[in-house]
């Protein structure tokens, strides 16, 4: 068995594994941003209404958000290797499904499948570049990388989706994994090298299969409420068993001797304000981008390719922005950079709650902008608090917990401001009247979040002693401990 830095040998061989771990972060990340370009067809072509749209998006980012801390402690358990080409042929194979998908529920199938190979894929990835580069200034160079290709992959989905939606059709837009999959299996198998964690914690599957019935049950009563209505017994009921099944989660965690989602770590108000923000993010940030590119197809009248790179100032801001936030935070602290960007953020989507059919695009992209800065100065900040909360064993866990609960808010925001917009095209709103509806809804309780952060979101120490072992590599992990470091200084 490797050891847990086992040695990679040549910078050849290290430069084909950052090559190979960087590659498939960016297959993820593309995955994110390339599905909101392709919905306007989507829905065309295969004859489905918002609540399908909400589905094919949330299907893949549930399985995500709920197995990424499982995902990570399997990678230590069983072997980082074999977990990341696991991770990469499920993802490839689910890519293949979606692009032959005759139908919405196939589509669906091969979507979740698809959560499930990158929540395998994302924290083995980083876990293999960490054991590759023992040496601190190494990894944060191998690191930044990695980073680098996940904030490329971001801001490339909208364009590509744009064009190969516009040449080819929707099921190009997963067909492009393919040749990517292929390549990282063919590389990987000869080149990496097997490393785990020999200490690494037993699988809390209790814990796993509650958290996903529950979220899974809740999102099916927030996104099937619009058409059921809110008071059917089926929504009631979904509503009903959600809080059981959470309910049954809290208790399981607080029990287990190794939980993914330690309960004790919330007595940190640091830790238990910065999730509870970032949630938020989740909610306002996926919520708002999923109707992007169907404002300006539906309300404004572009093409599909048009409204890709219409909607790219948020993608670019973002890009642009995230490199130095955890510098500002590191100099100004947490709650100042927090506050500022959920403000800016909550500010942009209000402003963008405004705007009509008749609005020209130079009065448009300046609006995205806003809100992609905002959001830039609080992904790496709140995940550096969550880490500074926690002790320094700790570190991965709690960032894992802090990517976990942001994907959480990206599935409450698509189910809820898809609601937002159903509810009112029931009373008889327009769509235009309907998005408009959700994102002042998203820019308030991003607003609201900034008020609480400037309250909150405060210092807090660390909690000394502890002997909880080391969670799982996530993928957030290691691009946010230098910052957290540095604002603990």
């Amino acid at each position: 068995m490797a050891s847990p830095h086992a040695t990679l040998g040549s910078r050849s061989n290290r430069a084909v594994l950052l090559t190979v771990t960087c590659l498939g972060q960016f297959m993820v990340l593309l995955d994110n941003t390339i599905v909101g370009a392709a919905l306007p067809d989507m829905q065309h072509r295969l004859h489905t209404q918002l609540t399908g749209l909400q589905w094919i998006v949330n299907a893949y980012v549930l399985l995500v958000a709920m197995l990424l801390l499982s995902g990570g402690v399997f990678s230590d358990r069983f072997g980082r290797k074999r977990v990341y080409l696991t991770g990469v042929a499920v993802f490839t194979a689910a890519s293949l499904l979606c692009s032959i998908a005759p139908s919405v529920g196939w589509l669906l199938a091969g979507r979740a499948l698809q959560g499930v190979g990158a929540a395998a894929l994302s924290p083995a990835s980083l876990a293999l570049l960490v054991a590759a580069h023992p040496l601190p200034q190494e990894r944060v160079k191998a690191i930044g990388l990695w980073a680098g290709f996940s904030g490329i992959g971001l801001a490339a989905g909208p364009v590509a989706g744009g064009v190969l939606t516009e040449a080819f059709g929707w099921p190009a837009i997963f067909l492009v994994n393919l040749p990517i999959g292929v390549f990282l299996l063919l590389v990987g198998v000869h080149s990496l090298e097997e490393t785990r964690n020999p200490s690494a914690p037993a699988i809390d599957v209790p814990g796993t299969v509650l958290s996903v019935l529950g979220v899974g049950v809740l999102t099916y009563g927030l996104i099937e409420g619009g058409a059921r209505g809110w008071t059917s017994p089926v929504i009631l009921g979904s509503f009903t068993a959600a809080v059981i099944l959470l309910a049954a989660f809290v208790a399981v965690e607080a029990r287990h001797s190794a939980p993914m989602l330690p309960t004790r770590l919330f007595r940190q108000r640091l830790f238990t304000v910065s999730n509870t923000a970032m949630v938020v993010v989740g909610f306002a940030l996926m919520g708002s981008t999923f109707f992007f590119s169907q404002f300006f197809v539906y309300v404004q009248g572009s093409s599909i390719l048009r409204a890709g790179l219409q909607t790219l100032p948020v993608s670019l801001a973002m890009v642009i922005v995230s490199p130095y936030a955890g510098r500002l935070a590191a100099r100004y602290g947490f709650r100042m950079v927090v506050t500022t960007g959920l403000a800016l953020a909550g500010l942009g989507l209000l402003a963008l709650g405004m705007v009509h059919a008749g609005t020209g695009y130079g009065d448009v992209w300046w609006r995205l902008g806003v809100v992609g800065i905002g959001f830039a100065l609080t992904l790496s900040p709140l995940t550096g608090a969550a880490i500074h909360a926690a002790s320094p064993q700790e570190g991965g866990l709690a960032s894992g917990i802090s990517s976990a609960t942001r994907q959480i808010g990206a599935v409450l925001g698509v189910a809820v401001l898809g609601a937002v917009v159903r509810t009112r095209q029931s009373g008889g709103a327009s769509f235009e009247t309907g998005l408009n509806s959700a994102f002042l809804a998203a820019g308030t309780v991003t607003l609201a979040t900034a008020v609480f952060t400037a309250l909150w979101l405060t210092r807090s120490t660390p909690a000394e002693g502890s002997a909880a072992p080391q969670g799982p590599t996530c993928p957030d992990a290691v691009t946010t401990s230098n910052e957290a470091s540095a604002d603990s200084r």
